[in-house]
């Protein structure tokens, strides 16, 4: 029997996390649905994206081992994408640990470690530092770097 797994995620900034996720859930089943947030719900979660939804959703298909990709529009939607797609495991980071054990009621529910020292907020904050120095700081030290370079030829 065919066993069906759904995650959800916005997959914004994809990283090796993101991989990491989608790998470990397509070895779980045979049959792996992502849910990607659309713009308007990251919206209403507070969530500004980097990435518009229709490249997030076009990079989490071109995935191996992803099978379908779903819009993520509500939080309401989880228990019928379960019921529409015969989902059997809902699987998620351990970050959300505990926070979807309701759906229990209407499948397996596994909760995966994410990948040490990789987060898509983390890469949010270092590139608002990146680009927060000021461009003649950043023109003075590739300026430096000429200076040094010369002086080791």
């Amino acid at each position: 029997m065919e066993k069906t797994i759904l995650t959800y995620g916005t997959f914004d900034m994809f990283h090796i996390g993101h991989l990491n996720l989608i790998k470990r859930a397509s070895e779980l089943g045979d049959r792996l649905i992502v849910a990607v947030s659309t713009d308007e719900f990251n919206l209403l979660k507070g969530k500004k994206c980097i990435i518009p939804f229709e490249q997030r959703a076009e990079i989490v298909r071109a995935i191996n081992g992803v099978d379908l990709v779903i819009p993520e529009n509500h939080w309401e939607q989880k228990i019928s994408d379960i019921q529409t797609y015969e989902v059997d495991m809902f699987l998620m980071g351990n970050d959300w640990e505990g926070k979807f054990d309701f759906l229990n009621e209407f499948c397996e529910v596994q909760y995966l470690p994410r990948t040490d020292g990789i987060s898509t907020t983390s890469l949010k904050g270092s590139l608002k530092n990146f680009l927060s120095v000021p461009k003649e700081e950043i023109l003075n030290a590739f300026e430096i770097l000429e200076i040094l370079k010369k002086d080791f030829e």
